[in-house]
């Protein structure tokens, strides 16, 4: 966790698809049910898009029914960070990949026990690894 990813705007540009970096870099939101990912609980591991850091796993992926990947923690405390939002007159809390600061959705306290969380993550964030 502590080789920190750091690349300029235009590496960032050529490296992520439009939709990726609009959601990384711009701290986009997708819209509810268009990310390829919100469905898939197929065995394997969440990797930051744009970094490619080991976020969160399909043992701790539920189905919320908001559309977008949900997860109960992430695979290691440390693979993200977040920070209070209080944009479109809400106040939330942020998450970010701990490695290159891509945004990756919110965390809610509104999960499943035993935690109580909920990190509504967008697809455009995350790849699929086995």
């Amino acid at each position: 966790m502590d080789d920190h990813a750091e690349k300029t705007d235009e590496q960032w540009r050529r490296e992520l698809t439009p939709e990726q970096y609009r959601v990384l870099r711009q701290k986009g939101t997708e819209r509810a049910f268009s990310g390829g990912l919100w469905d898939d609980h197929e065995p394997g591991r969440f990797l930051c898009a744009g970094c490619g850091a080991e976020l969160f796993r399909v043992e701790e992926k539920f189905e919320s029914g908001t559309g977008w990947p949900s997860f109960s923690r992430p695979a290691d405390a440390r693979a993200v960070v977040s920070e209070r939002d209080s944009s479109h007159g809400m106040e939330r809390v942020e998450v970010h990949c701990r490695r290159c600061g891509g945004h990756l959705g919110h965390v809610f306290q509104d999960g499943p026990p035993p935690t109580g969380e909920r990190y509504c993550i967008n697809s455009a964030s995350l790849k699929k690894a086995p």
